[in-house]
């Protein structure tokens, strides 16, 4: 990319809208010059509900971020999350076109078409197609076979699924707010960009997004997407247990979780008392431990039920490195302390999103992942004519991703 080119990522989340917009600077460098947020409506669980309301809210974002940068945004790439999200893994094989020849990158695309020949509902479509190992005859372990001398080529692919009508949903609401939509990208993927290193990738490391309205979880091994899960719960499963409980409005709970909350009862001052307007429009006091006390055992839940993924499914040999958080509820004081616990002393880090030039005392906060890893994305595929790929084979299968999304738009309008 060259001085002057703009990447910007859109996060619609269930709980607010941010639109973050990264430059090149003369450097060569990108750095954060836009960030626009609005309160995100017709988002439920990660899903559209109402596709007026999330156009609104994906609009008001946009607006804020062009005004901070003076000029329009064209186009973005957007988050998808959402409970209909699933992984599989998928296999393929075929023969070198000329056996005991040099592998080519011809043959390298073959085989991962073959993988994503699998048996899908009509409602379902695929949204990535990541390698996990090529392997080249019996030589397991591969990351790329191209160049190298064999009969057969194997592949494991991690793939990706989604509804295609949730997909289509926000590819239109985007849209209709005057922005077209580059590529759709699965939001713990994003965030894995924004937080995670090379190093954690390499050894093994679980990635635990709580947003508002879903928890999503990415593992990675060797340097490459193992696993990914949505889970259905999220922030919002808390400030609605604080809403209930004291009596007062959604939005006065979300206030008054960001102010005063703690993720665990040992981090909070019961002499620290503040002011809560119940929904009748009276005003009573709340001292921080009722509140922690609120907090900690909805939290809790939401980290046993992640677990509950973790050793059904057998994962936890995956992450050696231990468990990243990140999200909006990552910002809680004693949220490492509370995962710890619950994740029986796996070690516990909060991911914030760094690397980046520019707006970082804005950008560096768990609350971002998503949008900046958007951005760091976007920077990593857009180095080949404009478009989300970054070699040859990449190239292909996101062109494929991208002609399907045109096609989705087609059915719409």
């Amino acid at each position: 990319m060259k001085k002057g080119d703009r990447i910007v990522g859109i996060d619609l989340g269930t709980t607010k809208v941010a639109v973050i917009v990264a430059e090149i600077d003369e450097n060569g460098k990108e750095i954060i010059v836009g960030l626009g947020q609005s309160e995100s409506k017709g988002m439920k669980k990660g899903n559209l509900v109402n596709m007026n309301e999330a156009t609104e809210s994906v609009a008001n974002a946009i607006q804020e971020a062009e005004k901070m940068i003076g000029d329009k945004i064209k186009a973005g790439f957007v988050g998808i999350s959402g409970n209909h999200i699933e992984s599989r893994i998928g296999r393929g094989v075929v023969s070198v076109y000329k056996p005991g020849s040099e592998i080519t990158a011809a043959d390298k695309e073959r085989v991962i078409e073959m993988a994503k020949q699998i048996n899908l509902q009509a409602d379902r479509e695929i949204i990535h197609v990541i390698p996990v190992e090529f392997i080249v005859d019996e030589q397991e372990g591969l990351s790329n076979p191209v160049g190298m001398f064999g009969q057969r080529l194997e592949v494991v692919v991690h793939l990706v699924t989604g509804l295609v009508n949730s997909a289509k949903n926000l590819y239109r609401a985007v849209e209709r707010a005057g922005v077209s939509v580059i590529d759709l990208v699965l939001q713990p993927l994003a965030s894995a960009f924004a937080v995670l290193t090379d190093d954690e990738k390499d050894l093994g490391v679980a990635l635990v997004d709580i947003g508002g309205g879903t928890s999503d979880i990415a593992i990675f091994k060797n340097g490459v997407l193992r696993h990914t899960e949505v889970i259905g719960v999220g922030g919002e499963y808390v400030t609605n247990d604080i809403s209930e409980v004291l009596r007062i409005s959604k939005h006065e709970a979300e206030r008054v979780k960001r102010k005063y909350g703690v993720a665990i009862i040992e981090k909070a001052d019961e002499n620290n008392v503040f002011k809560v307007k119940e929904a009748s429009g009276r005003e009573k006091d709340v001292n921080q431990k009722v509140l922690a006390e609120i907090i900690e055992a909805r939290l809790a839940e939401i980290l046993s039920f992640v677990k509950d993924k973790f050793d059904k499914k057998d994962l936890t040999y995956l992450m050696p490195t231990g468990i990243v958080l990140t999200g909006g509820s990552a910002n809680l004081l004693g949220m490492e302390e509370l995962a710890e616990k619950v994740f029986d002393d796996i070690p516990v880090r909060i991911g914030i999103p760094s690397n980046m030039g520019g707006l970082t005392d804005i950008i560096e906060n768990p609350m971002y992942a998503t949008g900046v890893g958007l951005v760091k994305y976007g920077i990593e595929r857009s180095s080949f004519d404009g478009l989300p790929a970054s070699n040859s084979s990449d190239r292909q299968i996101f062109k494929a991703i991208i002609e399907k999304m045109k096609r989705w738009v087609g059915e719409i309008f």
